[in-house]
């Protein structure tokens, strides 16, 4: 096994100067832990072609489970990108549908999930040639 970059160091970033103007925090690294875990994403895809139940979204997410597609839900809701519509029917039905919040990020979200797809072999194979190599 290699043993590059397994070293320990002892650098900490130095704490802001008295008097220098501190930097916010990001709004872009916020954004991306919203949408950019291993479920969220593909939540938004699904749910940007309309409504859907959860089980809908459970078939349509390959590999999700309830308990992650759950609290993708909520994470998404608790944030104001998607909503949950109970309707009262006999049985209560629930549909998840995204907010006017998500549309300026749709058109970017679809094209990251559709060059991943595409891409997908090129990554395997890129990845398996730099195993090989190390």
């Amino acid at each position: 096994m290699s043993q590059r970059n397994t070293a320990i160091t002892d650098q900490v970033t130095p704490p802001p100067s008295a008097g220098a103007p501190e930097i916010p925090d990001c709004p872009l690294r916020e954004v991306l832990a919203l949408i950019g875990d291993k479920w969220s994403a593909q939540v938004l895809v699904v749910l940007g072609d309309g409504p859907h139940r959860f089980t809908e979204l459970e078939r349509a997410i390959e590999g999700i489970s309830r308990r992650m597609l759950t609290l993708s839900l909520r994470n998404l809701e608790r944030n104001g990108l998607i909503t949950r519509t109970v309707h009262p029917d006999a049985p209560p039905r629930v549909e998840y549908a995204t907010t006017p919040l998500i549309d300026e990020i749709r058109e970017p979200l679809e094209a990251l999930a559709a060059w991943a797809d595409q891409n997908r072999p090129a990554i395997a194979a890129a990845r398996h040639a730099y195993d090989n190599r190390h």
